[in-house]
C-alpha cells in the first residue's frame, strides 16, 4: 500500500521540479530583459543629453552674441561690436538660422565689414531683439524637453529596477525551493527502493510461511490418520 503512495509523491515532486525549473527560466529571462531595457535607456539618454547640451550651448552662444550687439547699437557702439568674434557668432546664426529674406538681408548688410550702419537707426535693434526672442522660445522648448526625457528616463529606471529585484528575490527563493524538492526526490526514492526491499523480503517470508504451513498441516493430517487408525 505505500509503494503506490511513495510513486505518486514522487511523480509530484518531479512536477513541481519542473515547475520550478520553468518559473526560474522566466525570472532570468524577465530580469535580463529589464537590464537591457536599462542599457538600451541610458544610451538613448545619453545621446539626448548629447544633443540637448550642443542645441543649447549654440543657442545660449547666439543669444549672447545678440544682446553683445544689441548693447552696442543702443550704446552707439555697433562699429566696435563688427570687429569682435562675437560678430563673427552673429553672422554665423544669419546664415544658419531660417529667416525671412528681408530680416537676413538687413543683418547681412549690418554685420558687413564695410557696413555704414547709422546708429540712429532701430531697425537692426528690434530684427535682433525678435532673433533673440525666438532663440529664448527655443531654450526654453529644449530645456523642458530634456527635464521631460529626464523624468521620463528616470521613471523607466525606477520601474525596471524594481522588476530586476523582484525577479532576483523569486530566483533565489525558488533556487532554495529546487534544491529542497531535489533532496525530497532523492529522499522518496530511497524510501520507493526501501519500501520495494521491504515487500520483496515479506513477499519470500509470506511464501516460505505458506510453504512450512502446509508441511506441518500434511505433518498433522498424517498423524491424525495414524491415530484413528491405532
Amino acid at each position: 500500500a505505500r509503494i503506490p503512495e511513495i510513486e505518486s509523491d514522487i511523480t509530484e515532486a518531479q512536477s513541481l521540479k519542473a515547475q520550478l525549473d520553468q518559473e526560474l527560466k522566466d525570472h532570468k529571462a524577465s530580469r535580463q530583459a529589464a537590464k537591457e531595457s536599462i542599457d538600451s535607456a541610458t544610451k538613448q539618454r545619453e545621446k539626448q543629453a548629447a544633443e540637448f547640451a550642443a542645441e543649447s550651448s549654440e543657442l545660449k552662444t547666439n543669444i549672447g552674441a545678440c544682446k553683445q550687439a544689441i548693447t552696442a547699437l543702443r550704446k552707439g557702439m555697433g562699429g566696435a561690436f563688427l570687429q569682435t568674434g562675437q560678430a563673427q557668432k552673429l553672422r554665423n546664426v544669419v546664415i544658419s538660422r531660417n529667416m525671412d529674406r528681408y530680416s537676413r538681408s538687413v543683418l547681412t548688410d549690418f554685420l558687413s565689414t564695410n557696413s555704414q550702419y547709422a546708429p540712429v537707426s532701430g531697425e537692426v535693434t528690434g530684427i535682433l531683439s525678435q532673433l533673440q526672442e525666438d532663440m529664448e522660445k527655443e531654450l526654453d522648448e529644449a530645456m523642458k524637453a530634456e527635464d521631460a526625457a529626464i523624468t521620463e528616463f528616470e521613471a523607466l529606471v525606477s520601474a525596471k529596477e524594481k522588476e530586476i529585484q523582484a525577479a532576483t528575490e523569486a530566483i533565489e527563493t525558488k533556487l532554495e525551493r529546487k534544491g529542497q524538492v531535489a533532496v525530497e526526490i532523492v529522499n522518496l526514492k530511497n524510501d520507493l527502493e526501501d519500501a520495494q526491499d521491504a515487500l520483496g523480503e515479506d513477499t519470500q517470508f509470506l511464501m516460505e510461511l505458506k510453504k512450512n504451513c502446509a508441511n506441518a498441516e500434511g505433518e498433522y493430517d498424517a498423524r491424525k490418520a495414524s491415530r484413528q487408525e491405532e
